[in-house]
């Protein structure tokens, strides 16, 4: 079996998400899709709007062949450790022959040339980077200018989609593996774009207007039927933040990636304030929106970089939450020649290591807490569909 890999969060699986699985399959020759996903909160610090099963069973509906589960520790993580999580747990799959991702921009060649020097930040680099931060230029901004004065293409770095790539790409170097990357131009809005469109809506558009008649035009009936308003869910969980937040030490905080020199005592500083306004006095040139609440959702999570770094360098397993009826024995019987474990059943955690079963406890406690934040019934089951 030949198998395409996407890394994704599908929140919530859109129009867009089903052209890239049609894309990737056209594109890739392959005989099967699986689709790594973050589960119940995302990388940008996010609740996930529908739970985790039924996201999965609409990517399958939309044409994915199997849908596993990215461990909570990579998946509210920055850039770099999303990606090499999800990579890592990809490609202990045998039968792994290419990831496709959405992009902005760019084709293979230029990915995989950003990756090579990206992964060997030379002194030029850092001298570059330094004397763009020193200037009072943004991280992300002094980044782009240091990768472009050693030889790179600075747009490849200008947008979200696009920095995932190069993240896919450096892991699969780092790793030594020897994996085809596809990347797929998006059609329609950017990512970080906040209004409907008439069919290519970013996910981003359709959390904010969920009670829109437009979502209609933007997402597949299988997914309409199980979207509903979130503002009193986000609410609770934003709420959640507050309170973790003031019951953390400024010293426990900087146990979460990225909150360090001095930010931990900043946020500490804000906690009394409302959500939104500890957002917006807390985002720099350094600091973005998306990292503080990746840090607040961490946080609130216990999900800490000293534990995400052993998992990094651990066996450790494959959960699957939803695969196709008709290839479902041949989709997991390509699973287990994984090395690690395939988790179809409660039994089967009994083969984890010790790291693993840790790991495997947080993506527990996660989904605990988007239950008890959202009032949902937990289904703790394999969709076979």
């Amino acid at each position: 079996m030949k198998i395409c890999g996407i890394i994704c969060e599908f929140n919530p699986f859109h129009n867009g998400h089903e052209y890239l699985l049609k894309e990737a399959r056209k594109l890739s020759g392959c005989d099967a899709i699986v689709c790594i996903m973050s589960g119940s909160f995302t990388q940008r610090g996010d609740i996930c709007v529908v739970e985790k099963h039924l996201r999965a069973k609409h990517a399958v509906l939309g044409g994915a062949d199997c849908v596993i589960e990215l461990p909570a520790s990579f998946s509210v993580a920055p850039a770099e450790i999303f990606a090499s999580g999800a990579v890592k747990i990809l490609s202990s799959i045998p039968e792994l022959d290419t990831i496709a991702f959405g992009c902005e921009s760019g084709n293979r060649a230029d990915f995989l040339h950003a990756a090579e020097i990206l992964n060997n930040e030379n002194e030029d680099f850092r001298a570059a980077l330094r004397t763009k931060l020193d200037q009072g230029e943004s991280y992300i901004k002094s980044y782009a200018f240091a990768f472009e004065s050693i030889g790179g293409n600075a747009e490849l770095l200008s947008k979200p989609n696009n920095i995932l790539g190069i993240e896919y790409a450096k892991a699969v170097l780092r790793m030594k593996k020897d994996i085809n990357l596809l990347p797929i131009r998006r059609l329609g809005a950017d990512y970080n774009d906040g209004e409907l469109k008439q069919n290519f809506s970013s996910a981003s558009a359709i959390r904010k207007n969920l009670s829109s008649p437009l979502i209609k035009d933007n997402v597949p009936l299988f997914v309409l039927n199980d979207l509903s308003d979130f503002t009193a869910e986000r609410e609770r969980y934003e709420d959640c933040l507050r309170l973790i937040l003031s019951r953390t030490s400024a010293e426990d905080l900087t146990k979460v990636y990225g909150c360090n020199d001095g930010f931990e005592n900043a946020l500490k500083a804000l906690q009394t304030l409302p959500f939104n306004e500890i957002i917006s006095e807390a985002t720099s040139k350094r600091f973005t929106a998306s990292r503080i609440k990746r840090i607040l959702c961490a946080n609130f999570l216990n999900l800490y970089q000293a534990d995400c770094e052993k998992f990094l360098s651990s066996d450790l397993y494959l959960s699957p939450l939803a695969v196709k009826k008709e290839s479902a024995d041949e989709i997991l019987s390509a699973l287990a020649k994984s090395p690690y474990p395939v988790l179809t059943c409660g039994s089967d955690e009994l083969k984890l290591c010790k790291t693993a079963a840790r790991c495997k406890k947080q993506d527990d406690f996660a989904y605990l807490q988007w239950q008890q934040i959202t009032g949902k019934t937990p289904f703790n089951k394999l969709f076979i569909i």
